[in-house]
């Protein structure tokens, strides 16, 4: 299968809870007394549609095989005061980072963050009461049992965002695979052509004492990401999770400057609250510089955030990047 096939970051499912089982009109029936009083049992209660945080995936994949999410119903309540079997919940696991929407509302319904979490995306019906439930002083032969509630049915959408400590952010060609080859243990495919990146590439970045921390290269950008434009959207989701960003942009730049406001006016167009996050710049393919360029290039730079110089062939720089962006990762919330 091809990268752009096996990482699919949004799906739409159809998802019907289960119906409560009917309560039960019964009366119980003696030898003496062919009408002892009534004995019907609730209904079961209606499966659930349970949303399960799962740490070791990381696509919507599996679901593209389960688009029609049906649970079981409750059953039926019965004499001697049996209630109904209540129906097997199903429980869809799912990457950390999915949000659940309803597709009629829009309205977001679950988040899923943390390992094992769970979160009802669906109710099941609750069972109806059976008629023993209904026996008074003055009525004592209830002939009325509640029916079950119906379960609910709707279209969710599941969508993934990305959750790493570091986006890459950078053109098409600015480097971020090869980078993230070098300093993860991630295998991304890497050709001089742009948006070779299809889809988020997760590494983990080894640190010292046995430390790490995630870096993902998301998906190049292009001018006019913001308005949908290219891959815009699919690759900007991914961006609002990470802690800090660092953007990438190639020494061979015709201006620097120029591509960093490009790229940070995208975010800013998809969604302000983005430039609150910590940025770090780098100037990828840096072997092909002298002092004299660096320099100059280090003058075009907007002063209030932090640059380096870095080479993935040459490994110049890379260790200086590890101990920034660990420092930024790890500071102490005021």
């Amino acid at each position: 299968m091809s990268e752009k096939s096996n990482f699919v970051d949004q799906i739409r499912v159809f998802c019907r809870s289960g119906h409560g089982g009917a309560g039960s009109k019964h009366f119980m029936r003696t030898k003496f007394n062919p009408k002892a009083g009534p004995d019907g049992g609730d209904g079961g209660r209606g499966a659930h549609i349970i949303l399960r945080g799962n740490k070791n995936l990381w696509t919507l994949l599996h679901l593209r095989y389960h688009k029609n999410i049906l649970a079981e119903n409750g059953e039926s309540g019965s004499g001697n005061n049996s209630t109904g079997r209540s129906g097997k919940d199903i429980y869809i696991d799912v990457p950390l980072g999915t949000i659940a929407f309803d597709e009629e509302t829009g309205e977001k319904e679950a988040e899923i963050l943390e390992d094992g979490q769970e979160v009802i995306l669906m109710k099941g019906g609750r069972g109806g009461l059976g008629n023993a439930r209904f026996a008074t002083p003055t009525n004592q032969a209830p002939e009325h049992a509640q029916p079950g509630e119906p379960g609910a049915e709707g279209y969710k959408i599941l969508e993934l965002k990305v959750l790493a400590d570091v986006g890459l952010v950078g053109f098409p060609n600015a480097g971020k695979s090869t980078l993230l080859s070098v300093i993860t243990a991630a295998k991304p495919k890497i050709a001089d052509y742009a948006f070779t990146t299809l889809s988020p590439q997760l590494g983990m970045v080894e640190y010292r004492d046995g430390k790490s921390f995630c870096i993902a290269d998301l998906p190049g950008i292009i001018e006019g990401a913001a308005e949908g434009r290219g891959l815009g959207h699919r690759f900007l989701r991914h961006i609002e999770r990470n802690s800090a960003l660092l953007f990438l942009i190639p020494a061979d730049s015709k201006d620097h400057r120029k591509e960093f406001e490009i790229l940070l006016n995208e975010l800013e167009e998809y969604n302000p609250e983005l430039l609150e996050k910590d940025i770090v710049i780098a100037i990828s393919k840096s072997d092909m510089l002298d002092d004299e360029l660096k320099a100059a290039i280090s003058k075009e730079l907007p002063v209030e955030y932090p640059h380096l110089f870095i080479s993935s062939v040459t490994q110049q720089g890379l260790k200086e990047l590890k101990d920034l962006l660990w420092q930024i990762l790890n500071r102490p919330v005021d």
